[in-house]
């Protein structure tokens, strides 16, 4: 597998700035190869430009027969597919490379947002699916989500912020030695967080990994939980672990890294 583990510098975010700006911060050190199945010619162009920027290496198909046969070629550490490709459908592509033994990670990428869509792209062999309009920022976070998911290491028992410590054996968080006590969702949203220290996570992962949300309830639920939580884990200590990212989301990071 191509994908390793990636470095992000963060700097301080200008007041204003949208999710372009913020990710504009990252310089991130990453080999992941993906290859693109999309027949839109500037959706693909902005993709393949947008990744490259990013610090992967990305490679285009431009229908689905010749985006099976890509993917068959092997050696990608992402799939992005487009539901609706001539002469083969995504859905159609997803499900020969799954009969076929082929376990690499695919994010659907489609105007088609009901729930009926979403679940058909699941059930054909999908990993995740994302629909358009949608935010770049978002993209490369779910991707780089599933690369990670997919690579063959051990789930960490301990992460560690700064002198924040989650022990996921015991169930304790701790910073600087002292206890602090949550409750079962706040312990859920810092894990997720720790988990994907120094990367952003936006709204839309949180309420599919922390509430098991697959659609916005449009309500305050995440900003409610986020203030209780950045109440407990940075309120009378020097130096804040979470931050919230402009237009992007939200991060957990050491501020003296």
């Amino acid at each position: 597998m191509a994908y390793c583990r990636h470095t992000l510098k963060f700097g301080r975010l200008g007041r204003g700035h949208g999710e372009r700006a913020a990710f504009a911060e990252l310089e991130q050190r990453i080999d992941m190869r993906v290859l693109v199945i999309e027949d839109d010619k500037e959706t693909a162009g902005f993709l393949h430009k947008s990744l490259k920027e990013s610090g992967h290496s990305a490679e285009l198909a431009g229908d689905g027969e010749s985006g099976l046969a890509s993917a068959r070629e092997g050696g990608y550490d992402v799939l992005i597919v487009d539901r609706m490709l001539p002469l083969l459908d995504g859905l159609s592509i997803v499900k020969q490379l799954r009969a076929e033994g082929d376990r690499t990670p695919v994010l659907f990428l489609s105007a088609l947002g009901e729930v009926d869509d979403r679940v058909k792209g699941l059930r054909a062999g999908g990993d995740d699916y994302l629909t358009k309009p949608y935010a770049y920022t978002e993209l490369l976070a779910r991707i780089e989500a599933l690369a990670r998911r997919h690579a063959p290491e051990e789930q960490a028992t301990r992460y560690v912020v700064g002198d924040l410590v989650l022990d996921r054996l015991s169930h304790r968080v701790m910073r600087g030695g002292e206890t602090i006590v949550l409750q079962p969702r706040e312990y859920r949203l810092l894990e997720y967080l720790m988990r994907h220290a120094g990367q952003v996570v936006t709204r839309t992962m949180l309420l599919e990994n922390v509430w098991d949300y697959h659609f916005d309830p449009q309500t305050n639920v995440i900003d409610v939980h986020v203030s209780r939580l950045r109440s407990k884990i940075d309120k009378g200590y020097e130096t804040a672990l979470l931050h919230t990212v402009r237009g992007a989301g939200y991060m957990i990071r050491d501020g003296n890294g």
